[in-house]
């Protein structure tokens, strides 16, 4: 079976600039280069979940959040990393575009992200992780079960977290990888 390894992409691949969707402003994060590929090497494959609230709030499109993504997967694969897929939740309640305005079962803290790509590849999650710079990302792992969820955070492990573990970059989250598996 395949091993996937789940993860958020502002915050934990690239900088979070709030509603990150200029391709321009894309900056990939120190460590995430050298920590992918740590992970890749452990047998992992890579999908990306995440939520995109900028989409219902009318602040940039689905053709720009593609946009964005395409210019990501370019620029890992750039440097021999490859993205098996990825998945998004546009939703927000209080969103302006009413497409997408409302509650959803796929907006992280819900499992919904998890669950579309565990059905559309057929996944055991039971042999996958998660990595998150927020708590919503980790309820998500844990929502659905997944048995190692990683916190990305510069500061000590924080007292009311769900995580498994904690990790400043992806380098240090590689090593907790490689004592899972």
């Amino acid at each position: 079976m395949t091993k996937i390894l789940f993860l958020d992409r502002d915050g934990v691949l690239n900088q979070d600039h709030g509603y990150t969707y200029k391709t321009a402003d894309l900056k990939i994060l120190d460590g995430v280069i050298e920590g992918m590929k740590a992970i890749s090497n452990l047998g992992y494959k890579f999908i990306i979940i995440t939520n995109q609230s900028g989409i219902s709030r009318g602040l940039f499109t689905i053709d720009d959040f593609h946009n964005f993504m395409n210019r990501l997967i370019k620029v890992l694969s750039e440097h021999h990393i490859s993205i098996f897929d990825y998945f998004f939740c546009p939703h927000h309640p209080d969103g302006v575009v009413s497409d997408y305005a409302h509650i959803c079962p796929c907006r992280k803290p819900k499992p919904g992200l998890i669950f579309q790509a565990r059905d559309k590849h057929d996944l055991d999650l039971s042999l996958s992780a998660l990595i998150g710079d927020s708590e919503s990302d980790i309820l998500a792992g844990k929502n659905a079960d997944i048995p190692l969820n990683i916190l990305l955070t510069d500061s000590s492990f924080p007292r009311d977290s769900k995580a498994s573990d904690i990790a400043g970059d992806l380098i240090q989250a590689a090593r907790i990888l490689e004592k899972f598996n």
